[in-house]
């Protein structure tokens, strides 16, 4: 019996959604039936680039004329919150499939999982590296024991050039503009974070973190998370400092590590695993992680599995970074 596909819409026209729409024309689990954006020049430049019949200006139009079975949220992270209230309130898609950051604090993300839930709707964060299979590899290692317990993740994610900070211009780019909701923490970081949290099983119980500040928002930080029993995860982030995205997860018998770790798409990555009496290298061919992530979502709605991301993840998730904002202002560590 062939699967159901399921009809997508996307909210926002920026690059992410480029992404996410290249990814569904290579899968025949989803149809993009509709997509909306405030800005008729962004809705111009991506009819020019993908084949799509209906877009709208307005979301409430597109949600009351189209028939979704699924909305993409890839608008500015300041308006997650908003706009995603409003789909879930709609009550007419299945499920909602939102950009990381999900929110901006932790208050915004309890709204938005209670709109959801108190509408029927299921909704989930976009970590797409959560379906990549070197992650998935890396976390059946470490759940077999191989490397004892993990006591420290060391992780970075960082994107500089060399470019001046003069050279990030809020207004050309939201991951500089405080308005929009951008920073190194909203940007990179939100994957270090969950990804120390998954590893570890657990949340943070307190942070230490340092910023270096951006014209607008923070454009670098270093930052120390400490989980219960014991473990800690260390992670450095920033637009301002030379490109880097790894993780070396330490045990008490071995470790884990890559050296290519979020943003990977369509590129050969490999996993090590180390230990006292042997390294093994596992090598995996390229894949889009933004497939896998629309086929998990798809598998959830067919009832074949649970979502690999649960709404009260996403909302700890944000606990710990509105303490990492604390401890930014307040030069302490902040307990969770």
């Amino acid at each position: 019996m062939p699967e159901e596909q399921y009809r997508v819409a996307i909210v926002g026209m920026g690059n992410i959604a480029r992404a996410h729409v290249k990814a569904m024309s290579q899968t025949d689990r989803v149809n993009l039936v509709a997509a909306c954006d405030v800005s008729q020049n962004s809705i111009d430049r991506f009819k020019s680039q993908f084949k799509i019949e209906h877009t709208y200006l307005d979301i409430d139009q597109m949600l009351a004329e189209e028939d979704i079975d699924i909305v993409i949220i890839c608008t500015w992270g300041k308006f997650h919150e908003s706009v995603g209230r409003q789909i879930a309130q709609s009550r007419r898609p299945r499920a909602i499939l939102c950009e990381k950051p999900f929110t901006q604090t932790a208050e915004e993300a309890v709204r938005l999982v209670e709109a959801a839930e108190d509408n029927d709707v299921l909704i989930a964060e976009a970590f797409k590296f959560r379906h990549h299979p070197m992650h998935l590899k890396a976390k059946e290692l470490l759940s077999s024991g191989v490397i004892g317990s993990p006591r420290s993740v060391l992780s970075t994610f960082c994107w500089g050039s060399g470019a001046p900070l003069s050279a990030r211009k809020p207004e050309l780019n939201w991951r500089y503009s405080q308005e929009k909701g951008g920073g190194s923490i909203y940007d990179l970081a939100c994957y270090n974070i969950h990804h120390a949290r998954w590893i570890f099983g657990d949340n943070a119980i307190e942070v230490m973190a340092t910023q270096r500040p951006g014209l607008e928002v923070d454009d670098g930080a270093d930052i120390q998370l400490i989980f219960p029993n014991n473990g800690i995860a260390q992670i450095t982030v920033g637009f301002d400092t030379w490109r880097s995205q790894k993780f070396n997860i330490l045990g008490t018998k071995g470790s884990i590590e890559s050296d290519l770790a979020w943003n990977n798409e369509n590129l050969p990555v490999q996993l090590q695993y180390n230990s006292k009496d042997k390294t093994d290298l596992f090598h995996f061919a390229p894949v889009n992680q933004f497939i896998l992530q629309i086929e998990h979502l798809c598998d959830v709605l067919d009832g074949k599995t649970d979502h690999r991301i649960p709404p009260l993840d996403s909302i700890n998730q944000m606990r710990t970074i509105d303490a990492i904002y604390e401890s930014f202002e307040t030069r302490r560590a902040v307990t969770i």
